[in-house]
């Protein structure tokens, strides 16, 4: 098979989360054990590093490849979903594995994966351990797909945990309260093992706190060690000066990566980085400066508060759910523009009644679709729309709404797009 025809044998032949919802999700552990123990039990060939949260899992993996990177490792960097390449998920010092690579993994795992009938899902995670294995990375950075406690990468034993913040998200998959979602997160929490919480709230502390004292493992919330002092924020730049409560040092942070919600995943990978400092990984204060500085250079991370344009701005954004477009839409409504433009899609189990009440009345919307089994038509969003005053109109896809808008807009006009990580991904000039 060709490259593309391995790809499209992946997704005709494997159910897809992307495509048919929560249907695609294996809610057990019994395939990627199976797949794992016959390639060779590939996940405990390197020493890894496990993430998860409602908000931030991608962009503090991303943050903590590029300072492993700055100390000189060699990084495996695992995350979902992708944006333009399949080969985005698997990433080796910020570079995409090579074609030939899955071509060969999936020729050779064909009858295996005919039998097991896994998903999608388990099988790039699977492919995932195989070649951080096989180019023996000295670390690897494992986000978590959905979840934690049932996720396919759960199955590896990390040198840390960490867990950004936890959010109403995939509320029919993990649960319908903050206690509940916090709980499968917790999931991750190993044995003997520290983790690091970047964001809490009373109720969803109780349950890191009480996992980890089940499994032994030392806990450390972010903010108790960490705290913001001073903040430059604009819409391309992101300045920050940060306090270490314990040693009352004041460090200026120069983020590759923008938008207020940064903050604290960047006060999380700061105790991370001190965590796996304590035990034995050799990362200095300039590593962290520099990997937090050069993260979009070094991991190649795109679709973050990404700017795609100029005169007048645009900007994408993968934040889709609740806790995500609150920050983002707080920003918007804060910078200086003459008009607010809004493009926007979601996923048909999208909470819509929660995502409209954040929806500032004085912008300009346009709804899109994308290519989805799970995506709402715009034509629907466009009738929402109305119950609360918006006034909108429809598009058939996210370039052309795009191109629209540039069209009819000022130089000190701002574009927006987001709702949904499956839209942004069909940007053209992402």
């Amino acid at each position: 098979m060709t490259y593309d025809q391995t790809i499209e044998y992946l997704y005709n032949q494997l159910p897809v989360f992307q495509k048919i919802g929560k249907k695609a999700i294996k809610p057990k552990l019994t395939n990627i054990i199976l797949l794992c123990e016959a390639l060779g039990n590939p996940q405990n060939d390197f020493k890894s590093v496990h993430i998860a949260g409602t908000n931030g899992k991608g962009s503090s993996s991303h943050f903590m490849a590029s300072i492993l990177q700055e100390a000189g490792f060699k990084v495996g960097l695992y995350t979902s979903p992708h944006l333009k390449d399949f080969r985005e998920r698997f990433r080796i010092n910020g570079n995409l594995i090579s074609k030939q690579f899955v071509i060969d993994f999936v020729e050779n795992n064909k009858a295996l994966i005919e039998k097991i009938e896994p998903s999608f899902f388990e099988v790039t995670v699977a492919l995932a351990f195989k070649v951080f294995s096989e180019e023996k990375v000295d670390y690897a950075i494992i986000e978590v797909g959905l979840g934690g406690r049932l996720d396919s990468t759960n199955i590896i034993s990390p040198i840390c945990c960490h867990i950004t913040n936890i959010g109403f998200d995939h509320m029919d998959v993990l649960g319908q309260t903050l206690p509940e979602i916090a709980s499968e997160k917790a999931g991750i929490i190993k044995s003997n093992t520290p983790v690091v919480i970047s964001e809490y709230t009373e109720e969803t502390k109780i349950v890191f706190s009480q996992k980890a004292f089940d499994n032994h493992s030392s806990i450390y919330f972010a903010s108790d060690y960490y705290e913001m002092v001073e903040v430059s924020d604009h819409l391309d730049s992101l300045n920050l000066k940060i306090k270490n409560k314990e040693t009352q040092e004041i460090i200026q942070i120069n983020s590759g990566l923008v938008g207020l919600y940064q903050i604290a995943n960047i006060i999380g990978i700061l105790k991370l980085s001190d965590v796996l400092q304590s035990i034995g990984v050799e990362i200095t204060q300039n590593n962290i400066l520099l990997g937090i500085k050069n993260v979009i250079h070094n991991t190649h991370l795109k679709g973050r508060w990404q700017i795609i344009g100029r005169n007048p701005i645009v900007i994408c954004d993968t934040g889709h759910n609740e806790h995500a477009l609150k920050i983002t839409l707080k920003r918007l409504k804060e910078a200086d523009f003459n008009n607010l433009h809004l493009i926007l899609g979601f996923v048909k189990d999208k909470d819509l009644e929660k995502v409209f009440g954040l929806l500032p009345e004085e912008a300009k919307y346009y709804f899109t679709t994308f290519d989805s089994f799970r995506a709402m038509q715009s034509e629907e969003l466009v009738d929402y729309a109305s119950k609360y005053g918006l006034i909108s109109l429809p598009f058939p896809d996210v370039n052309t709404a795009i191109e629209h808008v540039k069209a009819i807009s000022t130089e000190k006009d701002i574009i927006f797009v987001g709702g949904s990580t499956y839209l942004v991904a069909e940007i053209k000039d992402l």
